[in-house]
């Protein structure tokens, strides 16, 4: 995206390549979520299941704030590829690019907070448990609240990752007449 041809593909791919690894880290902080329900179910390895909870809750609170932070860094660099391709502020085409980067992210900053606040809220609740100051299920239903809200964060954060590199395809088609 930075218009000079042939290092612009490289970046778009690298932007890519970010993208797909910190899907992965939620999805995978999702599994473990998922495995610490169940271990917790269980009530064997009550030690396992902290573990797991705690890494978990970790992975998938530090994968949601950088998907935020990609997101911002996306629109940033969709910003800079256009003024360096000689389009101004006021131009129509720049608002609509920046517009939809906008629209693409906006979802994924109120549910990936709303995901990471109630995915630390359960594991709080969770030394609560270990504590005796609270009931197992309060923790329970939290725990399950929150693998619920991560996996409808998971779906809008790939939706706009999608739309997003739409846009920088189309900005990349733009500058580089191609």
């Amino acid at each position: 995206m930075n218009g000079d041809g042939g290092s612009s593909r490289g970046l778009s791919d690298i932007l890519d390549v970010l993208a797909q690894a910190l899907l992965t880290a939620i999805g995978i902080g999702l599994i473990g979520l998922v495995t610490t329900a169940i271990l917790g179910l269980m009530g064997t390895d009550v030690h396992r299941h902290a573990s797991f909870g705690i890494f978990s809750a970790l992975l998938v609170l530090l994968a949601h704030s950088m998907m935020m932070f990609y997101l911002i860094g996306k629109g940033k660099a969709v910003k800079d590829a256009l003024t360096e391709g000689g389009y101004r502020a006021q131009d129509p085409r720049f608002k609509a690019f920046v517009a939809r980067i906008s629209l693409a992210r906006r979802p994924v900053f109120s549910i990936g907070t709303l995901a990471m606040a109630i995915t630390m809220i359960a594991a709080i609740m969770g030394a609560g448990v270990d504590t005796g100051t609270l009931p197992p299920m309060i923790h329970a239903m939290m725990a399950y609240g929150g693998i619920a809200i991560n996996l409808a964060a998971i779906r809008i954060e790939v939706d706009a990752i999608r739309e997003s590199s739409r846009v920088v395809d189309e900005v990349n088609h733009l500058l580089l007449g191609s």
